[in-house]
């Protein structure tokens, strides 16, 4: 995790909620759509993604939190950017430093972002 505890906190008691209305209209801010676990309850999250081509990134400055772990419990998970909706698969988790062959196919600014943070990988299918 690369932001202290109170800072995540923050971030998701004030300003998910007050930036949710307006996420889908912030160049590559969106919103993942994904089910609990254990409780199957919907939930929406708002997420910054790279995108290049078919290959969708998100670094993971939180960690791996709920809506990591709900998406690769599941396999799958729809995004929404602007007015668009895809739907991800084949989600993975590239760890902090890897220079795999994964890590050739990123956009630049989640390549960047690889060497001090989790990279959050998927498919748009």
């Amino acid at each position: 995790m690369l932001f202290p505890v109170w800072f995540e906190n923050l971030q998701v008691k004030y300003f998910n909620k007050a930036m949710k209305p307006f996420a889908r209209f912030l160049p590559g801010t969106g919103t993942i759509e994904h089910r609990g676990r254990k409780s199957g309850k919907p939930y929406q999250t708002i997420v910054t993604a790279y995108r290049k081509g078919n290959v969708l990134a998100i670094a993971l400055g939180h960690g791996k939190t709920d809506w990591v772990k709900n998406v690769l419990a599941a396999g799958q998970a729809d995004l929404r950017l602007a007015r668009r909706k895809l739907h991800l698969t084949n989600t993975r988790i590239l760890p902090a430093g890897y220079d795999g062959p994964d890590a050739a196919g990123l956009p630049f600014l989640a390549k960047a972002q690889l060497g001090r943070m989790g990279v959050f990988v998927a498919e748009i299918a």
